[in-house]
């Protein structure tokens, strides 16, 4: 495994969930957060949207490709892609055609799936949580091999290939970043990712975390409110703990102006946190986009300690 480059600044990912909007209005946010300084965006990965079951949403990796094709610097990619949900050798062609579509833009965020529920409503996969880890690693070593262009047989637990080979292979070795904080997951992510996500509400356990992550450069997945001045506040506040309850969203949910998110971002990268994932709670409206550039600027702007 590659080793970890020395840290500069804090990278900016957008985490835009593609429910509740057109393709049009997740290309305009897409294209908000490209000019805005973030440096990729993220869709979800679910059959149906979590929790709101009422409401329309857009296949994985179709809205990708969609904005990749419409965006000229932003990565994409996922937080996360369900890996039961694709065969990973299917996987592997989609990664390295959006690969070599975007000119090597797309990144591939896979886990073992969050929702069980979901796998059984569908048919789709197990639910026991073992079982889906190890099918998982054993999809990133297929996806490994695949993207060497060589001749791959496998004989697994879940999959079987006999003189499979893919080309072309893509521009540059596929980024991974695979999401939680499990022993198991720990072990998968070591083995074949890039990048570990770690969770909002496990955040306090980083430093523990130090010797366990490896060459893993760390990121995660804050829920923001852009308070657009101090009258605000109190009402940006109400409505947005009404919103998201007092679960693990609500409660890690960081509010405040731009020199607070700056401060925030500025004392986490401090702490080991080189991407964040920002999931806006307002649902990224251009407007907050063309705001939130300002506290990207004074990140940048801030000298290097």
């Amino acid at each position: 495994m590659p080793q970890s480059p020395p840290m500069t600044g804090p990278a900016f990912h957008l985490f835009l969930p593609q429910m509740r909007m057109t393709h049009e209005a997740i290309v305009d946010r897409a294209l908000a957060a490209e000019a805005a300084g973030f440096e990729g965006i993220a869709f979800m990965d679910h059959l149906a949207p979590p929790l709101a079951l009422e409401h329309d949403m857009w296949e994985a990796m179709s809205i990708a490709g969609w904005v990749l094709a419409r965006t000229s610097t932003l990565r994409a990619g996922h937080l996360v892609l369900c890996d039961s949900l694709r065969h990973p050798a299917v996987l592997a062609r989609q990664v390295t055609s959006l690969d070599h579509a975007s000119g090597g833009r797309f990144e591939l965020g896979i886990g073992w799936g969050s929702v069980p529920e979901e796998l059984e409503t569908f048919g789709v996969g197990a639910t026991e949580p073992g079982e889906r880890a190890d099918r998982l690693a054993e999809s990133l070593e297929i996806m490994r091999r695949l993207w060497t262009g060589g001749v791959v047989d496998h004989l697994g637990e879940y999959f079987t290939l006999v003189g499979a080979q893919q080309r072309p292979v893509p521009t540059r070795r596929v980024t991974v970043t695979v999401g939680g904080v499990g022993k198991r997951t720990l072990e998968i992510a070591r083995a074949h990712a890039d990048w570990l996500n770690v969770p909002v509400h496990h955040l306090d356990k980083l430093d523990d975390l130090r010797g366990r992550i490896g060459h893993l450069r760390v990121s995660t997945q804050p829920m923001v409110a852009l308070l657009p001045d101090e009258a605000s506040r109190d009402e940006v506040t109400a409505l947005t703990r009404r919103r998201f309850g007092a679960g693990a969203m609500g409660r890690n949910l960081v509010i405040g102006t731009v020199p607070e998110l700056a401060g925030y971002f500025e004392g986490m990268h401090k702490r080991g946190v080189e991407r964040f994932y920002v999931w806006f709670a307002d649902f990224a409206p251009v407007a907050t986009l063309e705001r939130f550039a300002e506290v990207i600027a004074k990140i940048q702007a801030t000298p290097a300690r």
